[in-house]
């Protein structure tokens, strides 16, 4: 006999609706609200809670409710109180990992495109990478590759491995060109990264660039704007903001803010669809019952070959691929397009925004054809993630 399942989702989890009505051994009632729907109410006899980030999973949404399992589609958990969770005995989830490649492929593109405006040199710039896990890594392999002089700082990575190849944050303040930020958001105690780059550390910096495509409370977005401010050779290039869905006006409408980007690094299509394969395992695991759902089903096909002309030299060439591969420059500009709105329009035209993004497929979805590319570009081009035919 079927075991009966009380499931709230969030509407805009991809997927949801082939992904959670059908768990073998389970009469699944399977109700899909807008987040701001999801109340402690609509929660008093649900089972399960799958959410995304505008969701936090605390007291004050399940005290006293059903609920034994949480899990959030995205790969931040900052919104789930998981001590709280975990002191009353509800398992929790995220997706953490599941959208790494499109993080990664938003990170090249900006590389590629801060490098185009000749905001920077790539091979000449000394990049400091704080945050040194899965994202933090792979920048790491990418960055070298590209040429690029390196610096690691991730406190906790040190003192368990030992500090050889770490750099302290004084360090990278004091010695990189430029810094990007790939932590989780933690609020308190010894990790703290909340405001890890404040007034004070961003007065000690010397360096010109700051990016931002891991948490925005990571940066304290109104020293940013005097850092800003203070030196025209500065420049920031965001895609995570303090006080999401209003971020600072000024800020993204400031002349140094070469790209501003409202938190979609992770939003490929193919990034979206692997968020929703890691809650459903984990909720499967949950239940202990076999996964039968899979994204590869679901997803289109890869596109055929796009042959694509290039000229200049490599990194002209590189960029006119990710431009292609990700037209970073349209998201851009839409953002910055909403310096003008008022304070109620901003959220609504940011939360939008993200809600119905555009389809951007993943590389390897997206191969291309370069018609008597030369060795050192096809190897380049590989090394950092471009399928070419």
């Amino acid at each position: 006999m079927s075991r009966a399942l009380k499931i709230v989702a969030d509407a805009h989890i991809w997927g949801v609706e082939s992904a959670f009505p059908k768990l073998s051994g389970f009469d699944v009632d399977l109700n899909i609200l807008e987040s701001r729907d999801i109340t402690r109410n609509a929660l008093m006899h649900a089972d399960i809670l799958l959410t995304r980030s505008s969701t936090k999973a605390n007291a004050a949404l399940l005290q006293d409710t059903a609920v034994r399992f949480a899990a959030t589609a995205t790969v931040g958990d900052d919104h789930y109180d998981k001590p709280w969770l975990e002191s009353n005995h509800i398992r929790w989830a995220s997706a953490a990992g599941s959208s790494t490649g499109s993080v990664i492929e938003y990170m090249v593109t900006l590389l590629l495109e801060l490098h185009a405006k000749g905001v920077i040199s790539i091979p000449d710039a000394r990049i400091g990478i704080i945050g040194v896990g899965r994202i933090g890594k792979e920048m790491q392999r990418i960055c070298t590759t590209l040429g690029m002089q390196v610096m690691l700082n991730d406190p906790p990575r040190a003192r368990n491995e030992g500090g050889e190849g770490f750099c302290s944050l004084d360090e990278i303040l004091e010695q990189a060109d430029l810094i990007t930020l790939h932590t989780p958001l933690i609020r308190e105690g010894e990790e703290c990264t909340k405001q890890l780059l404040g007034e004070n550390t961003l007065n000690r910096f010397k360096g010109c660039g700051i990016i931002n495509a891991a948490r925005g409370g990571c940066i304290d977005n109104s020293a940013l704007l005097t850092w800003l401010d203070t030196d025209a050779s500065r420049f920031a290039a965001l895609d995570c903001w303090e006080d999401e869905p209003s971020p600072s006006r000024p800020l993204i409408a400031h002349a140094q803010m070469a790209i501003a980007t409202p938190h979609i690094a992770g939003h490929s299509l193919d990034g979206k669809a692997a968020n929703t394969q890691y809650i459903y395992n984990a909720l499967c695991e949950y239940l202990n019952i076999a996964p039968v759902w899979h994204t590869t089903e679901h997803l289109p096909p890869p596109a055929i070959p796009y042959t694509l002309t290039t000229e200049g030299d490599i990194w002209q060439k590189l960029h006119t691929a990710s431009r292609y591969l990700y037209p970073l420059e349209i998201d851009s500009v839409s953002m910055k397009s909403w310096s003008n709105l008022s304070n109620s329009e901003l959220p609504d035209a940011f939360t939008l925004y993200r809600r119905h993004y555009p389809v951007r497929r993943a590389w390897q979805q997206l191969p291309i054809h370069m018609p008597d590319i030369d060795t050192r570009t096809l190897q380049l081009a590989q090394a950092i993630g471009m399928k070419l035919v």
